[in-house]
C-alpha cells in the first residue's frame, strides 16, 4: 500500500508523464525543486497547449473531410445547377476585410466576424437592411490576399456610415453564373468546383 505522501508523489508524477512532461522535468518534480504553485502553473499551461493543439487537429480534420466531400463530388454535382441570371444594381452597406486566400477555412474566419460587427453597427447609426446579406470576394491589389466584403442591402445614401467604418456603395448590374448552395462554408468546394468548371467550358 502507498502512504499519503507516496500517493502524492505518485500522482504528480502520472499527471506530468501523462501530459508529455520532459524527464528532465520530472526528475525535478521528484528531486522537489518544484513547489505545488509551480507545478500547478506547468501543469495549466501544459493544458492550454493540448487544447490548442487539439482545436488545431479538429479545424484540420474538418478541411480534411470537406476536401474528401468535394473529391467524393467531382462530376456528380450536373452542370445544369448553373444558371445565368442577370442581377440588378443593389446598394449596400458593408465592411470589408482581407483573407489570404479563396479557401473556405481562410475566407470563413474573416467574414463571419464582420458581419458580427455589421448589424450592430448599422442599427446603431439608424440604417435599416432592405434585402438579404451580399458578400463578394476579390483579389487585394498587389496580389497580397482577398479583399472579402460582407454587406446588406440597404436603401441609404452612398457613403460612409458616420465613424463606424461602414460605408455603402452602389453596386452596378451585371450578369452571373449562379449556382445555389445550401449549407456550411466549409461545405462549399463542391458548388465551386462545378462552377468552375462550367465557367471552363462555357468562357
Amino acid at each position: 500500500l502507498y502512504g499519503a505522501a507516496q500517493l502524492a508523489r505518485l500522482n504528480r508524477i502520472i499527471a506530468l508523464k501523462d501530459l508529455g512532461f520532459t524527464l528532465q522535468q520530472v526528475g525535478a518534480v521528484l528531486d522537489e525543486q518544484v513547489g505545488p504553485e509551480e507545478l500547478r502553473g506547468m501543469l495549466r499551461l501544459r493544458r492550454a497547449e493540448l487544447a490548442e493543439a487539439a482545436a488545431a487537429a479538429t479545424a484540420r480534420l474538418a478541411r480534411v473531410e470537406a476536401r474528401l466531400r468535394s473529391i467524393e463530388s467531382e462530376g456528380h454535382m450536373p452542370a445544369d445547377d448553373v444558371v445565368i441570371k442577370t442581377v440588378p444594381a443593389v446598394r449596400v452597406a458593408e465592411l470589408t476585410g482581407t483573407a489570404a486566400s479563396y479557401q473556405p477555412e481562410d475566407i470563413g474566419p474573416v467574414i463571419g466576424p464582420l458581419y458580427e460587427r455589421l448589424f450592430p453597427l448599422l442599427e446603431a447609426a439608424g440604417v435599416r437592411p432592405t434585402g438579404p446579406g451580399i458578400a463578394r470576394y476579390e483579389d487585394e491589389p498587389g496580389g497580397g490576399g482577398i479583399v472579402v466584403h460582407a454587406g446588406v442591402t440597404v436603401s441609404g445614401p452612398v457613403g460612409a456610415v458616420g465613424d463606424t467604418g461602414v460605408r455603402v456603395v452602389e453596386l452596378p448590374a451585371f450578369e452571373a453564373a449562379a449556382i445555389v448552395h445550401r449549407g456550411a462554408m466549409d461545405d462549399v468546394l463542391p458548388a465551386a468546383h462545378t462552377l468552375a468548371r462550367w465557367l471552363e467550358a462555357n468562357g
